[in-house]
């Protein structure tokens, strides 16, 4: 999907159309990225742009992950305490069915 994409921007581009109308045409860019896009175009900057909309999704990535693991963690913790309480569990039942046997 995005390599085909890629690929009709690059023919748009080689044809004269703008960064930013290219990418406007293929319909997988957000909003905010082709008018970064646009501005840096008619700014003349447009490696400055692209870098920090590459640093804007660096962070958005960052912050997702982070999310994830700080809600996965709990539920990893549970997950392994459960494991070693069932293996408490299977430890000492046959001691406490011989104590009742022998009781």
């Amino acid at each position: 999907l995005y390599e085909e994409a890629v690929f009709r921007m690059r023919d748009d581009v080689s044809v004269g159309y703008p960064v930013n109308m290219a990418m406007k045409q293929v319909n997988l860019f957000p909003h905010m990225v082709i008018q970064m896009t646009a501005i840096g175009e008619e700014a003349g900057a447009l490696d400055a742009m692209l870098f920090k909309v590459a640093e804007y999704f660096e962070e958005e990535v960052n912050n997702a992950v982070d999310a994830l693991s700080s809600l996965l963690e709990p539920l990893i913790m549970v997950f392994i305490g459960t494991i070693v309480g069932g293996m408490v569990i299977g430890m000492y039942l046959p001691i406490f069915k011989l104590g009742a046997v022998v009781g």
